[in-house]
């Protein structure tokens, strides 16, 4: 374990000088992950990749996954009309990898294209940014947060790829039929009669990182109490999540990404016509909130191996849940904009034209390990158990009628 002590230290002021001396689970993922000097997005900790890396994204595994979407980028444009500039709005972009595939592609295949797009990158870690920057500095990207492009200035497509499974979520938790968040307290702020604290298993009983010393004081440990905003309970209405029935156990805990709908509501603002294209892990909404799923999805990544302690490797690891899809889909009508499908990443890729890159290897003179290495990369994109069964979804904003009738390439099931 090894957590930053500068942040720990932060966070437990940042209890200490709340008004409950207690903060969400998300005030504290929030920190955990963003804060401006020590959160693990915002400083070196971050680390993606193969090698000495948390986690890898499909960018990491080739140059097909950002090509294939590049197929249905222009698809997009021509739909719209070919406008000058097609802004593409990438959130979250990473080392820049997708970038350097999307563009280099398009420089080669589609000049005209290439010349008529606008590419913006809305990045929030300066780390991440300061790599993205170094890798994309001969081609035509621009930075800027989503703040920054006003409203409905955006003709083109935003895009995401494992973006909202990084939000800030709540968690609740059923005591006596009735919902409970979960807030995040450090012991000598627990009052003299405590709420319960919640284990979810050992690992959840007070935590002391061991990076920090066995007396630190910056153990953090969970308590239950009244939800912080009526917004979860809206939440979970506007899906038709029932927590009361019985087959909810007691104990049953899961997650709320309120930030995701925030997000969603402001890209939707900053889009005047085009498509908003959201890849991540995830499930629709009956699948998330099963009651038989009871403690939840929230999973922390660290060096490649997972497990759902957010309380060790403070700032050193990535915190993640998954991906309520439904609730992006009702959000985005709210917001005016219209869904256009929702399919598994493996089907979207082969739809793109991954098999037919699948069946031309074996025309391909190159040496056989090199063969086998790119073959189980485009195997692992469209792999049902791991990136393929990855949610896509796909919604759009002021499109005409004999646009919206245009069916988008990656859409399309085979027969």
């Amino acid at each position: 374990m090894d957590s930053n002590p500068a942040l720990c230290a932060a966070i437990a002021h940042h209890i200490t000088t709340s008004s409950q001396q207690r903060i969400t689970f998300a005030e504290f993922m929030d920190m955990a992950l963003y804060h401006p000097e020590h959160g693990y997005y915002s400083s070196d900790a971050v680390k993606i990749g193969f090698q000495g890396g948390d986690f890898f994204t499909s960018p990491n595994l080739c140059a097909d996954f950002g090509e294939l979407l590049a197929e249905q980028f222009l698809q997009m444009w021509q739909i719209l009309g070919k406008p000058v500039p097609f802004s593409l709005v990438e959130m979250g972009a990473g080392q820049g990898l997708l970038a350097l595939h999307i563009l280099k592609y398009y420089q080669l295949h589609y000049p005209d294209f290439f010349t008529a797009l606008e590419y913006i990158i809305v990045e929030k870690s300066p780390t991440l940014r300061e790599e993205q920057q170094q890798r994309l500095q001969d081609l035509p990207v621009r930075w800027c947060s989503l703040e920054e492009i006003p409203p409905n200035a955006i003709a083109g497509c935003f895009f995401s790829n494992e973006l909202v499974d990084a939000f800030p979520v709540h968690q609740f938790i059923l005591e006596a039929g009735e919902l409970q968040e979960i807030y995040v307290t450090t012991p000598q702020n627990l009052t003299p009669q405590p709420p319960s604290l919640l284990g979810k298993g050992e690992s959840f009983s007070p935590l002391i990182g061991e990076g920090l010393g066995e007396r630190s004081n910056f153990a953090f440990v969970e308590v239950i109490g009244e939800p912080s905003t009526p917004q979860l309970t809206e939440y979970l209405d506007s899906l038709g999540i029932d927590l009361t029935q019985s087959a909810y156990p007691d104990g049953y805990r899961s997650e709320i990404n309120l930030a995701a709908l925030n997000w969603l509501s402001i890209v939707a603002d900053r889009l005047q016509r085009g498509y908003v294209l959201t890849i991540d892990y995830g499930y629709p909404a009956s699948r998330y909130y099963n009651p038989r799923r009871s403690q939840g999805t929230l999973q922390c990544y660290y060096h490649h191996r997972f497990h759902n302690n957010p309380y060790t490797n403070i700032g050193r690891q990535d915190i993640t849940a998954h991906v309520d899809f439904t609730a992006l889909e009702r959000w985005g009508e709210k917001c005016n904009l219209e869904n256009i499908g929702f399919i598994q990443q493996g089907l979207f890729l082969m739809a793109l034209g991954l098999g037919d890159r699948i069946a031309a290897l074996s025309d391909q003179k190159q040496p056989l390990s090199q063969l086998l290495q790119r073959r189980d990369a485009l195997h692992q994109l469209i792999d049902p158990t791991g990136l393929g069964g990855f949610g896509v979804l796909i919604q759009s904003k002021g499109l005409e009628k004999t646009e919206t009738s245009q069916s988008l390439k990656g859409l399309t099931l085979p027969e």
